[in-house]
């Protein structure tokens, strides 16, 4: 076949040698929790355990270690690609410079000055970022090392796929052809994966998965060329890039089966799962593909082989994402409740809680300062429950039984 991109097979296989012994092994293994669960086999390749939380160490390797001795280097980013670069560059023994936006995370931006780089805040987004890395690299003499249109960038991640199809042949039947999902943003990894895939395993089903904050792949695949979005908006920062480049584009169109979306509540959902069922703590990006699968979007039986991208995920983000995959699961429930102000209501209230079989997570209890009758009682409950059933129950029952009860 006509491969269209500027890599080959060569050019992944020399990757290989010069990621051997600097990358993390991260073996693609069949997740016995997971597929009971999903009812289907399905394989983990665990990248959130590479080195610097990501895949990204991989194609910023690739690309640093063909630079001259002394050469500097610098990018920009909002996370994994500058804790990629700056791991890389201390390898490698060179300075870099990394351009982060003002809303990065704290623990990303000691993460990157972790691995030795110089951080500077370029402005209030990663565009201005961009725009920065570039100018300096030029008035500096330095290397800018792009996130992912990049040929050696892409020949790293093309890695990711070279082992899926080794170690999925070590672990399953290599007749049964798996669909694998990818997770998508601009494009570098499903391109390089892709690219190593269709000539290791030629019958394999190959999926990219997006936020639907930020679908610029999906979009860009139906228009035909490449699409800049306004905006995006997704808890999955990892993957939330307004375009995906000319080259990854192209390698997309002709190499993957499809691109499809999660939303929000999916995402969340799957971080949660794989906290609670493959003891992985995932950031949001990467727990794309298994949101896919939860939410039904791969039909079939067929082995699936998840590609986990990465794991920096800011623990005060983590907390917002478990809370917001719980209700997602049916498992959290806040309600204002409003009953008549008379002698043992709430004590009725609370009975028919624990005759539910309820946890009470908060509670809070309010006679003034809203609007309610001279008569009434407002109190704001959340809730741990079971399932979607269980909470559609507890609504019903409280209904049933005189309260005035309403989801938050």
């Amino acid at each position: 076949m006509n491969d269209p991109a500027p890599i080959t097979h060569d050019d992944v296989i020399d990757a290989r040698r010069r990621l051997d012994g600097v990358i993390r092994k991260t073996p693609t293994r069949l997740a016995d929790a997971v597929s009971r669960a999903l009812g289907r086999p399905v394989y983990l390749k665990p990248e959130h355990l590479q080195r610097a939380g990501s895949f990204k160490i991989r194609g910023a390797y690739n690309r640093i270690s063909r630079l001259d001795p002394g050469i500097d280097v610098v990018a920009a980013s909002a996370g994994n690609h500058a804790q990629g670069v700056a791991l890389a560059s201390s390898l490698t023994g060179r300075r870099s410079v990394i351009f982060m936006p003002e809303s990065v995370s704290l623990p990303k931006l000691k993460a990157t000055e972790g691995y030795g780089a110089e951080v500077i805040i370029g402005g209030p987004s990663l565009d201005d970022c961009l725009g920065l890395a570039r100018a300096y690299a030029a008035e500096h003499g330095a290397v800018f090392v792009p996130p992912f249109n990049d040929p050696l960038i892409i020949a790293g991640q093309a890695t990711v796929g070279v082992e899926v199809a080794e170690e999925y042949a070590e672990t399953a039947n290599a007749s049964d052809a798996p669909v694998i999902l990818i997770p998508v943003g601009g494009g570098g990894l499903v391109a390089g994966s892709a690219f190593a895939l269709r000539h290791a395993m030629p019958t394999a089903t190959i999926i990219g998965v997006e936020a639907e904050g930020a679908k610029s792949m999906r979009l860009s695949l139906d228009a035909g060329h490449v699409v800049t979005l306004d905006t995006t908006s997704t808890m999955a920062d990892g993957i939330a890039l307004r375009a995906p480049g000319e080259i990854t584009f192209e390698m997309t169109r002709a190499l993957v089966d499809d691109v499809i979306t999660v939303t929000e509540d999916e995402i969340a959902e799957a971080v949660l799962f794989l906290m609670e069922r493959a003891k992985a703590v995932v950031e949001p990006s990467g727990a794309v593909g298994l949101a896919a699968l939860l939410a039904g979007r791969i039909s079939g039986a067929h082995p699936a082989v998840v590609v986990l991208s990465g794991g920096n995920v800011d623990p005060m983000l983590l907390t917002s994402i478990v809370t917001r995959g719980l209700s997602a699961a049916g498992r959290y429930l806040r309600l204002r409740i409003v009953f008549r102000d008379r002698p043992g209501s709430l004590a009725a209230l609370t009975a028919v809680i624990a005759r539910l079989g309820l946890n009470v997570l908060d509670v809070e209890h309010h006679r003034t300062g809203v609007q309610i009758g001279v008569d009434q009682v407002e109190v704001l409950m959340v809730l741990e429950t079971r399932n979607p059933e269980h909470r559609s129950n507890v609504i019903d029952t409280l209904r049933a039984e005189g309260f005035e009860a309403t989801l938050l």
